[in-house]
């Protein structure tokens, strides 16, 4: 059986604010030219926004660029955030301290940021871009060294790979310029940057995880427009995170807590530091009397300038979070990943009326330019001081690069992996951490279900061990399965050590599509890879 082609100037892998951005910029840039250009958006997600999981706070400036009109619009960006608190924690105290500048939010907006890609992918549509949701980018084309688009993942195969009556092969979709906007440790971006050298004389990308729980609480509670975060407890010193609580919409409380995956302790549990960090005396209240409502997680990057790969290949570029735009002391990444696709079209635009080149360097070159790269070049110190020096550390520096020498420092400091960062189980401190009381804390099966996850069952598992030994032999022997604890959804178990012989159990089914497997495995085992389209989690509101 042989796959489907179908041809367009463009085609863009995934529809997240930097895809979306792009492909009406596309359009945008074509009919001011009198131009047709045809843009294809693919999503692996059930819907437009099934896998999107931010705060967010989001600032407008590349949407106030992107549609000026947007509130006329209908945008769901209606909750501006009004009151900015910065906490450091104690076991039992809440300090207040000073809000950073760089953290800010006045003229900002708290909004569900799926609900914001769901009306960007509406505006784009009515421009012309084709969205086809439910279909997973599973392969790169290539003719000779030149990108020639993308292909879906086959439908209908059963878990050892053979083709149930229900097979369907996947779909070759062919551009002229593939963009790919895959998000955080995209799984294509990371075989282009292999096969093109695009991170050689970078400095390594670090992550973090988010996880996120939305809550209604009582409308007395409820302070419109509150942003608040907090560093310290329960985190140890040598451990970069914090949490944030955003109050918007109609009694909804967004929270959540991130946590760099350069952490040492293998007995960490980020999942475990959101439950517990919600016992806090002086955190407690915001919950009382609430209702959990959602839940989620992803990974973020967080290498900012200094990790962001080379953008561009023979037919097409990366942009938006699968390059890393964050701005990490902002906490803050959506501007910077919509500005990176406009830019990133508007030289696809050029291109396509002229020769054709290989390689799309008016991109690069324009972000360069751009408040974007300014931006992030403030910022590039801030989040490896703390990683060099520690939570008091960090802070000092932090201060002295924001208030003396205002992002101009003669220096760039450096990531490291982080997967190269775990001590030994033996030699780190377990964790005891309090059992989930199903009021305010709960067990992260309980939470899978609020993600709505969902994937066939009898298909190809889609978390790949290179080795499977590496399971037991390296990971269980040194640091005693640390995938059981940084797995945000339970997909990781080990079964039968109480015998005496362990073995690792995958509960694929169970996976909400973070990537942290994929960046934390000590030995860089484990390769997230998309399963059918359509499956994972299908987040609402997040």
């Amino acid at each position: 059986m042989t796959r489907e082609r179908m041809e367009f100037d463009v085609v863009i892998v995934g529809a997240g604010p930097a895809g979306l951005a792009c492909a009406i910029r596309l359009k945008q840039a074509a009919a001011q030219a009198g131009r047709e250009v045809s843009v294809c958006v693919l999503e692996k997600g059930a819907e437009v926004g099934a896998h999107i999981l931010s705060g967010a706070v989001i600032e407008t400036r590349a949407l106030d660029e992107l549609l000026p009109d947007w509130r006329a619009l209908g945008a769901p960006i209606t909750t501006a955030a009004r009151k900015d608190r910065f906490l450091f924690l104690t076991e039992s105290r809440a300090i207040p301290l000073p809000t950073p500048p760089q953290m800010h939010n006045e003229g900002n907006w708290i909004v569900s940021l799926g609900q914001v890609c769901r009306w960007l992918a509406n505006q784009a549509e009515a421009l012309g871009v084709e969205i086809y949701a439910g279909f997973a980018a599973a392969e790169v084309l290539y003719e000779g060294d030149r990108v020639v688009g993308v292909a879906t993942g086959d439908m209908g195969l059963a878990r050892d790979g053979t083709r149930k009556p229900s097979y369907q092969p996947g779909i070759e979709l062919r551009a002229t310029y593939t963009l790919f906007a895959e998000g955080c440790r995209g799984h294509l971006t990371k075989t282009l940057e292999a096969r093109y050298g695009l991170r050689e004389g970078r400095s390594p990308q670090t992550y973090a995880i988010g996880l996120k729980e939305l809550w209604e609480v009582p409308k007395d509670k409820h302070e419109p427009g509150l942003v608040l975060h907090t560093i310290g407890w329960p985190l140890d010193r040598h451990t970069y995170g914090g949490s944030f609580l955003y109050h918007f919409g109609d009694n909804l409380m967004a929270y959540g807590f991130v946590i760099g995956l350069d952490y040492r302790n293998p007995w960490l549990s980020p999942y475990d530091e959101l439950q517990r960090f919600k016992l806090h005396p002086k955190i407690r209240p915001y919950f009382e009397g609430g209702r959990r409502i959602g839940y989620g997680a992803r990974a973020l990057n967080e290498g900012g300038l200094q990790a962001i790969p080379r953008l561009v290949f023979p037919g097409g570029a990366i942009i938006g979070c699968a390059a890393g735009f964050l701005n990490v002391p902002k906490i803050k990444g959506t501007h910077t990943a919509m500005k990176s696709g406009m830019l990133a079209a508007e030289a696809v635009a050029e291109a396509l009326a002229g020769s054709r080149p290989d390689v799309l360097e008016a991109y690069p070159s324009a972000l360069e330019k751009s408040w974007v790269w300014d931006e992030l070049r403030r910022a590039r110190n801030i989040r490896p001081a703390f990683a060099r020096f520690g939570l008091w550390g960090g802070l000092v520096y932090a201060g002295l690069d924001t208030y003396l020498l205002r992002g101009r420092a003669p220096w760039t400091f450096s990531h490291h992996a982080d997967h190269e960062t775990l001590e030994e189980a033996a030699r780190a401190a377990p964790i005891d951490y309090p059992k989930p009381d199903g009021t305010l804390t709960f067990g992260k099966l309980d939470s899978v279900a609020l993600a709505n996850v969902a994937h066939e069952d009898d298909q190809p598992v889609h978390l790949r061990l290179a080795d499977p030994d590496l399971a037991i032999s390296h990971n269980w022997a040194r640091y005693r399965s640390p995938e059981t604890r940084y797995c945000p959804a339970g997909v990781y178990e080990i079964v039968g050590a109480e015998e005496g012989k362990p073995r690792l159990v995958i509960n694929a089914g169970n996976c909400v599509h973070c990537k942290t497997c994929d960046i934390k495995d000590p030995r860089q085992n484990i390769t997230w890879v998309a399963p059918e389209g359509g499956g994972g989690p299908a987040y609402a509101m997040m």
